[in-house]
């Protein structure tokens, strides 16, 4: 449990050396991602600990207010206005995750932040603002959120943080040129960005699942 929220954890062997904290998308749950870790097909050698939290069910604009498993409200589809205070309170309960990892012996530098769609947002929102360090984000079918604030927030410890960004062509949840925008954005403020595009919908395919497992061997 982390600020009263469950979290879901899968260790791939003993005395993890690692751990990748991984957000599940608008309306899913931690277990969505638990079946990846085993496709991943991690080294012996590299113990990791997966830690899929649960988001708190909240009211989601646009779907007619109905309660959900959401990282934040969502008030129109395509951009507009965003729900701050909700991203900066999941970005608050993400930062509680890193701590507690590091108390449990994994420094900062062996912390990968992951995320899909709205998981991916608060990922990069997170990521980007810590004073220490971490190993790299993955921002899965997803964009940058809060992007006029980033500037001036940004930590200079993770400037030169590796950001590894998948989108899918045909995505009409989060389409592929407003992804797009968000890897730009993030470019123009010096970020290495490694960018893939997949001929898939709002989902994940092996090919970018082979691309995951290769990107956090490189950066763990």
């Amino acid at each position: 449990m982390a600020q009263g929220l469950e979290v879901i954890e899968i260790e791939t062997g003993p005395a993890p050396q690692a751990a990748v904290i991984w957000l599940h998308g608008l309306g899913a749950d931690g277990h969505d991602f638990e079946p990846i870790v085993p496709e991943l097909g991690l080294p012996a050698f590299l113990p990791v600990r997966f830690i899929f939290p649960n988001a708190p069910q909240r009211p989601v604009t646009i779907n007619m207010g109905m309660r959900m498993r959401a990282w934040y409200d969502i008030l129109q589809l395509g951009g507009g206005q965003e729900d701050e205070a909700g991203i900066r309170e999941s970005q608050d309960f993400v930062e509680g995750l890193i701590a507690r990892e590091t108390q449990r012996g994994i420094p900062h530098g062996k912390i990968v932040l992951a995320g899909f769609s709205q998981g991916g947002a608060i990922v990069l929102q997170t990521a980007l603002r810590q004073r220490k360090r971490l190993a790299g984000v993955m921002a899965l079918s997803t964009y940058l959120p809060l992007a006029k604030t980033l500037e001036k927030e940004r930590a200079a410890e993770n400037s030169d943080l590796p950001i590894f960004m998948a989108h899918g062509k045909y995505d009409s949840m989060i389409p592929l040129d407003r992804a797009a925008l968000s890897r730009d954005a993030l470019l123009a403020l010096g970020y290495a960005v490694e960018w893939r595009e997949y001929p898939m919908q709002h989902s994940v395919c092996p090919e970018e699942i082979a691309d995951i497992a290769a990107f956090l061997l490189r950066i763990l």
